[in-house]
C-alpha cells in the first residue's frame, strides 16, 4: 500500500523498529532494574522509590501471589490512583506470569463488578480509600485475595502515619468497610505481603511475545467495556516505536535523567506506555500525581522540579495554563509536551505554548492499540489540528463503509495496521471480528482524513456525527473553532433531535468570562460557519462531565 507519511519523517526517525529486542515486558523492566538500579524511579507526595527498590518490592510480591496458587496467566487487578505502590504491582503481577486488570478508582460497584467478573480476576492490589466499593461486590466475583494498600505505605514511617491519620480521620477520605474473609478468601496489606513475600522463591515463568500482559478495558463510549487484548510484544513493540520517535527530541535532554510528568492515571494505557514502560526503558524519573484535578497542589508539586516530559489531554492542559499561578513554574527544560485522549484544541496550544515555550504535539492511540498509531512531529512551532504521521513499522488507512481505501482528503474510518494493535477483545471473538479486518487492520471507529503529505486528521466518531439535512456535521470542528473565543474556557457540541432539520447542533459551554452572552457566541458562530453548522441552542454550565483522564464525555450530555 502507499506510505506518503514517510517522505513527512522527521530526521533521525526510522521508518521500521526493531520491536522482537525483548522477549517480553519482563525482560524489558529485568534490564531496566539492573541498568538504573541508583536511580529514582518515581516521586509521589516527596518519597520515592529507586529501580531497586522497585526490583526488590516487585519481587516479593510476585512470589506472594504465586505462593497463593494462582495459575500462569491468572488476572491480578489494581485498583489505585497514582501512589508509589502501583510502580511494584505491575513488575510483581507481570513477573509472576500473571495478567494485569488495570481498574480506574472511581468506579461504581456495578462498574467494578462487571470488569471483574468479564476479566476473571482473582486476586486485587487495591488502596483501602476504594474498599467499599469492592466490599459491595467481592461476593459475585472470583477475587480471592485482596491486598490492601494506604497513603502512607511508602511514605516511611512518620511521614505514612501522619498522612494515613489524615486521609482516615481528618479528611474522612476511607469510608468504613469490612471484606469477607469466608470462603478462603484472605485480605493482606501491602506491606505485609512484601515482607512475607521476601521470605519466599519467585519461580521465573515462561513467558513470550505471545503472553498476555494487559487487559486494558475500553471506556465503554460504543458499549459495554471490553478488554482489550496487549501481549507482551504488543506494549513492548509500541515502547520501541515511541523511543525511536521521541529520541531526536529527547536527546537534547542530554545524558542526565529525564523528569516525566505523571498526571495521567496508570490505569489508563497512555500513561501506562508513556509513563511507566517507557520511563522504565529510559531510566526516567516519574513525577507521580495522585490527584490531577487539585490543580493549585498541582502546581505547587511542579514548582519543585524542572521536567522534560508533560503528556496529558486537553482539558489538563487548559486547566493548567488558565491558572494564574501557572507561569511560576520553571519549563526552560521541557522538551516534549504530548497530547492525547482526545482533541487539543487550539485555543489551549496557543496558550501552553505562549506560558512553556514547548509546543504541544498531539497524537493519537487507543487502548487496542498499546496506544500510539500516529503522532506529529515534534520540530513542529504551531499547532496542526492533526494527529500527526503514523509511528514507526504502523500503517494507517482510511477506508470507507465497504472496506475500500478513500482517496486523499476524502473522510473515512481510521485503520490500523501494525506490532502494536491487540490480539482481541478478552472472550468477546464476535466483537474481535466486527473491528478487524481481513488484512490485518483495527478499524478504530473513528473517522478521519489523509493529506498526500501523510497527515491524519481525525472529523470525529462515527457516532458523534451530527446529520443536519443531509449534511455531516463534526463536534469536533464545532468545538475548535468556538473554543478559540477569548470569552470560552471549555466548550462540547452535540446533536439534538430536530422536527425540521432531523438534527441540530446544541452547544454546552463553560464561561473564561462571565459576561459572556448567548448573543455574542450566536453572533460569533455565525461569523465562522456555514449555516448548517451553526449551534441552533447554546446551554451555559458550571462544568462538563468528563472521564476519568479529562475527555469531555458527550454521551452523557446527550442522555441529559
Amino acid at each position: 500500500m502507499q506510505q506518503p507519511w514517510r517522505k513527512s519523517y522527521p530526521p533521525g526517525v526510522p521508518f521500521e523498529v526493531d520491536v522482537s529486542q525483548y522477549n517480553s515486558l519482563v525482560e524489558l523492566l529485568d534490564t531496566a532494574y539492573e541498568k538504573y538500579a541508583e536511580r529514582t524511579a518515581a516521586i509521589c507526595m516527596g518519597a520515592g522509590l529507586k529501580f531497586r527498590d522497585i526490583d526488590r518490592m516487585s519481587t516479593s510480591l510476585a512470589a506472594w501471589l504465586q505462593a497463593k496458587g494462582l495459575k500462569p496467566g491468572a488476572r491480578v487487578a489494581i485498583m489505585m490512583p497514582n501512589v508509589l505502590q502501583y510502580m511494584p504491582a505491575i513488575a510483581a503481577i507481570l513477573r509472576a506470569g500473571y495478567v494485569v486488570v488495570n481498574i480506574n478508582p472511581l468506579y461504581t460497584p456495578r462498574e467494578l463488578e462487571h470488569q471483574l467478573k468479564d476479566s476473571g480476576a482473582e486476586a486485587i492490589f487495591i488502596l483501602e480509600n476504594f474498599a467499599k466499593t469492592l466490599e459491595q461486590v467481592i461476593g459475585e466475583t472470583k477475587v480471592q485475595h485482596v491486598v490492601l494498600a494506604s497513603m502512607g505505605d511508602l511514605l516511611g514511617a512518620a511521614k505514612g502515619t501522619l498522612v494515613n491519620l489524615v486521609v482516615r480521620n481528618v479528611r474522612k477520605m476511607v469510608p468504613p468497610f469490612r471484606l469477607p474473609l469466608d470462603q478462603g478468601r484472605t485480605v493482606t496489606r501491602f506491606n505485609n505481603a512484601v515482607s512475607e513475600g521476601s521470605r519466599q522463591t519467585l519461580q521465573r515463568p515462561k513467558l513470550g511475545p505471545e503472553s498476555v500482559a494487559f487487559l486494558q478495558y475500553t471506556g465503554g463510549t460504543t458499549g459495554v467495556s471490553k478488554g482489550a487484548t496487549l501481549l507482551h510484544r504488543n506494549v513492548v513493540a509500541n515502547i520501541i516505536q515511541s523511543e525511536a520517535w521521541f529520541k531526536p527530541k529527547l536527546d537534547m535532554v542530554g545524558d542526565k535523567q529525564m523528569v516525566v510528568v505523571c498526571a495521567l492515571p496508570l490505569y489508563h494505557i497512555f500513561a501506562l506506555t508513556a509513563c511507566y514502560m517507557l520511563g522504565a526503558r529510559l531510566g526516567s524519573l516519574n513525577l507521580l500525581i495522585p490527584n490531577p484535578r487539585d490543580i493549585p497542589g498541582f502546581i505547587k508539586t511542579l514548582q519543585g522540579y524542572k521536567v522534560n516530559m508533560f503528556p496529558a489531554v486537553n482539558t489538563l492542559f487548559n486547566a493548567l495554563a488558565n491558572h494564574p499561578d501557572f507561569s511560576t513554574i520553571d519549563f526552560s527544560e521541557l522538551a516534549v509536551s504530548n497530547g492525547g485522549g482526545m482533541a487539543v484544541q487550539q485555543a489551549t496550544a496557543e496558550k501552553w505554548l505562549k506560558t512553556t515555550g514547548c509546543p504541544v504535539v498531539e497524537g493519537y492511540g487507543l487502548s487496542e492499540t498499546s496506544p500510539v498509531a500516529t503522532i506529529n512531529r515534534f520540530d513542529i512551532t504551531s499547532f496542526t489540528g492533526t494527529i500527526g504521521l503514523p509511528v514507526p513499522s504502523t500503517e494507517i488507512a482510511i477506508r470507507d463503509d465497504e472496506g475500500r481505501d478513500v482517496a486523499f482528503g476524502e473522510p473515512g474510518e481510521i485503520c490500523i495496521r501494525g506490532p502494536q494493535v491487540m490480539a482481541g477483545y478478552w472472550n468477546r471473538p464476535d466483537e474481535t471480528a466486527k473491528v478487524m479486518t481481513s488484512d490485518g487492520f483495527f478499524k478504530s471507529g473513528d473517522i478521519g482524513v489523509m493529506d498526500e503529505q501523510g497527515y491524519v486528521k481525525i472529523v470525529d466518531r462515527k457516532k458523534d456525527m451530527i446529520l443536519v439535512s443531509g449534511f455531516n456535521v463534526y463536534p469536533t470542528e464545532i468545538e475548535q473553532v468556538v473554543g478559540m473565543h477569548p470569552g470560552v474556557l471549555e466548550c462540547a457540541a452535540i446533536g439534538v433531535p430536530d422536527e425540521r432539520s432531523g438534527e441540530a447542533v446544541k452547544l454546552f459551554v463553560v464561561r473564561k468570562d462571565s459576561t459572556l452572552s448567548e448573543e455574542t457566541l450566536t453572533a460569533y458562530c455565525s461569523e465562522n460557519f456555514t449555516a448548517y453548522k451553526r449551534p441552533k441552542s447554546i446551554e451555559f454550565r458550571e462544568d462538563l462531565p468528563k472521564s476519568n483522564v479529562g475527555k469531555i464525555l458527550r454521551r452523557e450530555l446527550r442522555s441529559n
